[in-house]
């Protein structure tokens, strides 16, 4: 009974006389809509933390050369993290973040100069 269903000549005329791509009977598709969607990566807040040694020049001198600050911001930064402990000195994506923080890090300690600059996210 099943060998009649597969090897019927007369439904094999039938499915000879389709239309190319028609599979017994129409079609029904599926239409996908596709989103899309833009990801933006984590942003990062670089943070300077206040201590009693660094010389004010020297923070000012920092942010201006480190994160592109003009003098005028820099020095409100600065005061900022004077008064308050702490100053955010922007915010980036995690690589350039953490290469701003190394960069701090690095600079202080080859002045000698005990500031800490860490990141968190924003």
């Amino acid at each position: 009974m099943i060998e009649d269903v597969f090897h019927n000549p007369a439904r094999n005329q039938e499915r000879d006389k389709r239309p190319p791509g028609e599979i017994d009977g129409p079609q029904t598709g599926v239409v996908e809509k596709t989103k899309t969607r833009n990801t933006y990566p984590n942003q990062y807040k670089v943070l300077l933390l206040n201590d009693d040694y660094t010389p004010m020049e020297f923070v000012v001198h920092l942010l201006c050369e480190v994160f592109h600050r003009t003098e005028e911001e820099a020095v409100q930064i600065m005061l900022k993290v004077h008064q308050d402990g702490v100053g955010i000195c922007g915010v980036y994506s995690y690589e350039v973040a953490e290469t701003k923080v190394a960069l701090v890090v690095a600079a202080a300690r080859s002045s000698e100069h005990p500031l800490q600059c860490t990141m968190e996210k924003a």
